[in-house]
């Protein structure tokens, strides 16, 4: 029931709070009372929006998918070529890497999810079987516009993961070379 109440900004505040618990002290240390503490409100009043651990979860890969796709409408719309191929793929690379998008701030809700719940991952499963078939019908070789995706995905969680991410200047060419791919 709490997924379909209007998100107000006392559960912004909460969700917020979640997400920056987990990146500086841990999934292990993600409990109700530390959440309502971070967040400054009752415990009763996070339970009032989140009525139980999961339900944060939920509510926390929510509002970073949606933050995510809000982002990728910015960049759709700014894209200059929007009529050419590719441009939802270059929307999609661009969004994926742009500061706010940092892997640090969606790591703690798909770490948490991960952790403590698996299946909580449902809608983080969609999402991108979503995207795949935006990706597909781009006007690009499907196949290539699949690479592409996969590297953005993958340079993403490599950096997620600290799983041998390539320095900053790097990084930075291989953003541009997934965009020159896609038609950009």
């Amino acid at each position: 029931m709490a997924n379909k109440k209007k998100t107000t900004e006392t559960s912004l505040k909460i969700l917020r709070a979640a997400n920056a618990l987990i990146l500086e002290q841990g999934v292990a240390h993600l409990t109700l009372e530390a959440v309502a503490q971070q967040a400054g409100v009752s415990k009763g009043g996070l339970l009032y929006h989140f009525p139980h651990k999961e339900a944060l979860i939920k509510g926390l890969l929510n509002y970073l998918a949606q933050d995510f796709d809000q982002e990728l409408e910015r960049q759709l719309e700014a894209e200059p070529d929007r009529d050419k191929s590719g441009s939802w793929l270059r929307a999609y690379i661009r969004a994926s890497f742009m500061p706010s998008q940092n892997p640090s701030n969606v790591d703690a809700g798909l770490l948490a999810a991960v952790t403590l719940n698996p299946e909580l991952l449902v809608s983080v499963r969609q999402n991108f079987k979503d995207w795949q078939a935006q990706v597909e019908q781009d006007g690009l070789d499907p196949a290539l516009a699949t690479v592409i995706r996969l590297a953005a995905d993958g340079l993403w969680l490599a950096e997620l993961l600290e799983l041998g991410a390539p320095n900053p200047a790097l990084r930075e060419q291989v953003v541009a070379k997934l965009l020159e791919l896609s038609g950009g």
